[in-house]
């Protein structure tokens, strides 16, 4: 008999769970949506998608949802047209018992800016991704400018631009990264008036380390303005010339 009272109170307790949810559900249907938030999750960090993008976007394609009915509503149909604004990672669009449609968002993350004399300016997101540059906002990220097409920049430029974000110290101390025609690179710095000419970034790591030694054994003895151009492209040296 007790065994059967459990099974009778959980069967009830089921039923009455489908038949609050159907009420709900069908009794939210001829409800009509009071406002249309929109909630950029990492907004504090970064700015490129403004609230007011995503309530134009929407009412450009006519699913603007104040006014509207929940039967009315495709809150599927909301998030696809979101996701079209190419700085959005990812969208939820969801509706609450108190009368709104919320549409959470999370923005692309950037790793490096290019402008490129032959793909015009883009950045890549954390994924690899080429993502368009925003006219409200701009990140700090390291620059890379020359010869660069989108497969070297979602390659070993990302490979190298994420080396610089895991180490602050070169983070902070390269202000641009120029790529020529042979895809030689140059890194200019923030401090000195110089170049340091890498030739290809295969084996970055050591020709960044041969660079530590070289100021701590030569420039920080000789001064920072004796040379134009400290290259380290050659094996086991460091070739400078002087101004």
């Amino acid at each position: 008999m007790k065994k059967f009272l459990v099974i009778l109170v959980a069967v009830l307790v089921i039923g009455y769970l489908i038949f609050s949810a159907n009420y709900f559900r069908d009794s939210s249907r001829n409800q009509l949506c009071e406002s249309f938030e929109v909630v950029i999750k990492d907004s504090v960090r970064t700015q490129f998608v403004l609230s007011r993008d995503i309530v134009n976007l929407v009412k450009r394609y006519d699913l603007h949802p104040v006014g509207k009915t929940f039967a009315e509503i495709n809150t599927l149909a909301i998030r696809d047209t979101i996701l079209t604004n190419k700085l959005v990672e990812s969208a939820e669009v969801y509706l609450t018992p108190g009368g709104s449609i919320v549409a959470t968002i999370h923005q692309r993350e950037p790793v490096l800016r290019v402008v490129s004399s032959m793909n015009g300016n883009f950045y890549v997101d954390k994924d690899r991704r080429i993502m368009p540059v925003s006219s409200s906002f701009a990140v700090y990220v390291p620059i890379a400018t020359g010869m660069i097409d989108e497969e070297y920049a979602q390659n070993e430029l990302f490979d190298f631009a994420m080396f610089l974000h895991n180490n602050p110290d070169w983070d902070a101390w390269i202000e641009q990264i120029v790529v020529h025609h042979n895809r030689d690179v140059e890194l200019i710095p923030r401090v000195g008036d110089f170049r340091i000419i890498m030739g290809s970034l295969d084996d970055y790591p050591a020709k960044l380390s041969k660079f530590v030694h070289f100021v701590e054994e030569g420039l920080n003895i000789v001064g920072w303005n004796r040379y134009s151009a400290i290259n380290l492209k050659y094996d086991s040296q460091v070739v400078c010339t002087r101004k």
